[in-house]
């Protein structure tokens, strides 16, 4: 990755390298329903919390990156958001695998690529940068939906916007596009008060500028 913009993973492992189509993989419209090879959340946090990827090129290469890797691994993301020291997702294990060992090799690469491209912007050789990650198996619907109102309106509970639809590098926009207004009426109505997620992280302000954000809400 020799610049601010390349792109991490348009194919996998072998292919991450090189100049690449700058684009964006958004997944699919999202299925609603727990899959039978297993559905996880997913949290994982920069070591000692610190915000290596503040700033809004930072925080766009890191949500492409794990859009990218995602789609390369074969796992479909239904919610995800990204912040300068920690992401959370919600996502479907591959057809035919019923074990989560593809997410340790897919999150691997994501932390391995971006570590070395942040450490290069900031002269920070070696510099440890992501440290835990934590998964959970979901196995029932409706806590599966709540914590998808969860990950989708992160932004909101950290107080980087009123709207959650209003933040580039989360899911919510993308949401409301892609699913029926019944399923987004319902999935928002979800009371989120016992989701038990990571999610101690201080963001703090300085993460972006809402007034240079586009006013049409596409992704």
């Amino acid at each position: 990755m020799a610049d601010s913009e390349s792109t991490l993973g348009e194919a996998p492992e072998a292919r991450l390298q090189g100049p690449k189509k700058r684009v964006i993989p958004w997944p699919h419209a999202p299925a609603h329903r727990l899959s039978e090879a297993g559905t996880f959340i997913v949290t994982a946090g920069t070591y000692l919390k610190r915000s290596h990827f503040r700033g809004r090129q930072r925080l766009k290469i890191l949500h492409r990156g794990l859009l990218a890797v995602a789609r390369d691994f074969g796992w479909t993301l239904e919610a995800w958001a990204v912040f300068a020291n920690h992401y959370h997702f919600v996502g479907h294990l591959p057809a035919k695998q019923n074990s989560a060992g593809s997410l340790t090799r897919m999150l691997g690469l994501l932390h391995e690529k971006t570590a070395k491209w942040v450490n290069r912007l900031d002269q920070a050789e070696n510099r440890k940068v992501w440290h835990n990650v934590w998964e959970t198996r979901l196995t029932y619907q409706k806590s599966y939906l709540a914590q998808l109102d969860y990950v989708h309106q992160n932004p909101v509970k950290h107080g980087l916007v009123a709207v959650a639809n209003r933040y580039p590098w989360c899911s919510a926009a993308w949401f409301e596009q892609t699913a029926r207004p019944a399923q987004v009426s319902t999935i928002y109505s979800l009371p989120m008060d016992r989701v038990k997620v990571h999610d101690d992280y201080d963001i703090g302000g300085g993460e972006w500028d809402p007034k240079r954000r586009r006013s049409r809400r596409t992704p």
